[in-house]
């Protein structure tokens, strides 16, 4: 994931080298994923055991989809942190080049916040200068590394 990021900055001429690259999505992303995949569920189970499986798997997207829609920000994230900045990739998996560049803000202005969840951790970027913030979530799954960004950040 660090390469392949690395190689996005260096298309956009951004000379930084990355300490940390790791999978995040909008804040609320699963928790909109776990609520429509209940009441989907609810709706199908009156149809009978067929729809409610089917009420659920529909539900769950249907959640999520809005949660991310609330954002402004794409369902799959890259994050990475260089020394000096945080920039945030649209980017569906860690196997593949990110795509868009959504955002590029100096860490020196930030003030970071982490909140422990069942099975996310919320990660809060807050601008220091003008109270804008960015709030993703990322999975406790090592594979993600999310855990590796939060780390760097939090120095």
């Amino acid at each position: 994931m660090i390469l392949r990021m690395q190689e996005a900055l260096a298309s956009r001429g951004i000379d930084e080298e990355l300490l940390a690259v790791g999978q995040f999505s909008p804040r609320g992303h699963v928790g909109g994923m776990f609520v429509g995949g209940m009441l989907g569920g609810e709706v199908g189970g009156a149809l009978g055991n067929a729809a409610e499986a089917v009420g659920v798997g529909a539900g769950a997207l249907a959640g999520m989809h809005a949660a991310d829609g609330r954002s402004g920000l794409p369902t799959n994230l890259l994050l990475g942190v260089s020394a000096k900045t945080v920039f945030g990739f649209a980017g569906r998996t860690r196997s593949k080049p990110p795509t868009d560049l959504l955002f590029q803000i100096p860490r020196s202005g930030l003030t970071i916040k982490v909140h422990q969840r069942v099975n996310v951790r919320v990660l809060e970027l807050e601008d220091t200068a003008n109270g804008s913030c960015i709030e993703l979530e990322g999975n406790r799954l090592p594979v993600t590394h999310s855990k590796d960004v939060i780390d760097v950040l939090k120095g």
